[in-house]
C-alpha cells in the first residue's frame, strides 16, 4: 500500500509540473535605484538599472550612482526592457510597448560612457522584443505577446516566442513557452531571461515571483519546464554575474529597489 501511495504522488507530481529546485534564493543585499522599473545588467564593476527610457550606472560594491543616461519618451526611445553587456557594449531590448503593430529594436551604449552608439531595428518581427542572451556564438532573443491593452488582434501571451539569430539577425530557430509556464504569464509575458551557469534558460514573467528554468526539446517547438525558484523579485529582466556564476540581480519594481542574491544550491 505505501508502494502504490509514494507512486501515485509521484505521478501526480510529474502531472502537475511540480519539481523540487535544486537551487534556492539567498537575498545579500538591496538598494533602492528610481530607475529599476525593467531590470538590471552587470559587468566586473557596475550594475545597469534600466528604466523605459533611463539607464543608471552603479557601483557594484557600494551601490553609488556614478552615471546616467536618459532621453524623453520617444525621443528616440519608448519602453527598455532587459539589458545585458558583452564584449565591452550594452545591449538592451528595446520596444513601443504598448503600441501596437509590435515593433522593436536592439539598442546598444558604451557602457563606460553611457553614450548611445549603435541601433538595430527589428521593425515589426515576430512580437515585443523584451530579453536577449547570447550562447555558442548565437543570439535568442524573446519576443512577447500580451492580453492586455497590448494585445495584438488574434494574438495572447502563447505567442510569446524565443528566436535563435545569427550575428547578422538572421532568424534560424524558434521556439515557444510551455503551457505551464505561459499560464503563469497571466496577461503579460515574459520580461526577463538569461543562461545560467548550468547552461540551462532561467526565465521571468512580468509579476510572479518565480524563476522558471527551461530546457531545449529534442524534437518540436515548445521548450520544456523543468523546475522554478521562489525568488524576491517580482518578475521582470535579470541578470546573473560574470564573475560569480550564481550571483544574481533581481528588481522589484514597486519598490523601485535592486536585489543581490545567491542561488545556493538545495542540499
Amino acid at each position: 500500500m505505501r508502494t502504490w501511495t509514494v507512486k501515485l504522488l509521484l505521478s501526480a507530481l510529474i502531472f502537475t509540473g511540480v519539481v523540487q529546485a535544486d537551487r534556492a534564493e539567498k537575498v545579500i543585499a538591496t538598494f533602492e535605484a528610481p530607475e529599476a522599473r525593467q531590470g538590471v545588467a552587470v559587468d566586473e564593476r557596475f550594475l545597469y538599472v534600466i528604466s523605459n527610457h533611463a539607464i543608471g550606472k552603479y557601483d557594484k560594491t557600494t551601490f553609488d550612482k556614478v552615471a546616467g543616461w536618459e532621453c524623453p519618451e520617444g525621443e528616440p526611445l519608448i519602453h527598455l526592457n532587459a539589458g545585458i553587456v558583452l564584449d565591452g557594449l550594452l545591449y538592451c531590448a528595446h520596444s513601443n510597448y504598448p503600441g501596437v503593430p509590435m515593433t522593436s529594436s536592439v539598442e546598444i551604449w558604451n557602457p563606460d560612457t553611457l553614450e548611445h552608439v549603435g541601433s538595430h531595428s527589428f521593425g515589426v518581427l515576430h512580437g515585443s522584443f523584451t530579453w536577449m542572451d547570447r550562447k555558442d556564438g548565437f543570439w535568442y532573443v524573446c519576443f512577447a505577446h500580451y492580453n492586455n491593452r497590448a494585445k495584438e488582434p488574434n494574438r495572447d501571451p502563447s505567442w510569446t516566442t524565443l528566436v535563435k539569430f545569427d550575428d547578422q539577425w538572421r532568424q534560424l530557430e524558434g521556439w515557444v513557452f510551455p503551457a505551464k509556464v505561459v499560464e503563469e504569464f497571466g496577461d503579460y509575458s515574459s520580461s526577463g531571461g538569461a543562461f545560467g551557469p548550468d547552461g540551462r534558460l532561467y526565465v521571468t514573467g512580468h509579476d510572479h515571483q518565480r524563476l522558471y528554468i527551461l530546457e531545449f526539446p529534442e524534437g518540436g517547438s515548445t521548450l520544456i519546464y523543468r523546475e522554478s525558484i521562489d525568488i524576491r523579485a517580482e518578475g521582470q529582466a535579470f541578470a546573473f554575474d560574470p564573475d560569480d556564476p550564481w550571483r544574481f540581480y533581481s528588481i522589484v519594481k514597486r519598490e523601485r529597489r535592486v536585489i543581490i542574491s545567491s542561488l545556493e544550491a538545495v542540499n
